[in-house]
């Protein structure tokens, strides 16, 4: 059975990588697509698992042997999905999350156009300044980077099919799971998933 694919995307401080983090930690046979990018790791991020950390040079190279799905540059650092690696885990049968900017995912969905789209928001702009100053992550320059291009990467949110508002994580959380799981249930998974059961069914039907 071939894996579903998952875009999702948020502009940064919205509380997306948390929802993800425990949307994988609640949900089987789902995975996370681990980007790979020249920023510097921040405190705690392990190569390999939160990022595959290469310099500049070395993904350049990668962009010109067409190995990313996607690639963009934010805030004057590249990131990218390889390709080889979204397929792999596609065909092993495993849903796969791209937690990728929107412009990214509007790459991606030209290539993958079963893909479901799904955008989170924050309450406001005031509570998405506040969760980028507690994080302790970036400098106020940066901070203030960030929220300038916030509202140029939120009004992308049209071009999705699923809008989330990260106000309560709780309830952000299980509208994404939701989502997760009525994928799951639809007609073609359904019959990928339980197809020797329906032919049973249908033959024993036929046979009474």
């Amino acid at each position: 059975m071939t894996g579903s694919l998952f875009i999702i995307t948020a502009a940064s401080g919205t509380g997306k990588t948390s929802l993800v983090k425990q949307l994988l930690a609640t949900t089987n046979d789902l995975t996370v697509s681990v980007s790979h990018t020249t920023r510097a790791p921040r405190p705690g991020e392990i190569d390999g698992h939160h990022y595959h950390f290469t310099s500049v040079d070395s993904f350049v190279s990668a962009i010109n042997d067409n190995q990313f799905l996607e690639h963009a540059e934010v805030f004057g650092n590249y990131y990218g999905t390889s390709e080889s690696s979204v397929r792999a885990q596609l065909e092993a049968g495993v849903d796969v999350i791209l937690e990728i900017d929107w412009q990214g995912a509007l790459q991606v969905k030209k290539i993958f156009t079963e893909a479901t789209m799904v955008f989170i928001l924050p309450p406001s702009i005031a509570t998405l300044r506040q969760r980028l100053s507690t994080r302790g992550q970036d400098s106020l320059e940066v901070i203030e980077k960030r929220l300038a291009g916030a509202v140029t990467e939120m009004v992308q949110y049209v071009n999705f099919d699923f809008v989330i508002i990260n106000d309560n994580f709780e309830v952000a959380l299980t509208e994404l799971k939701a989502i997760i799981v009525a994928d799951r249930q639809t007609l073609k998974r359904q019959q990928q998933r339980y197809h020797r059961t329906i032919s049973t069914l249908l033959a024993n039907g036929t046979d009474d």
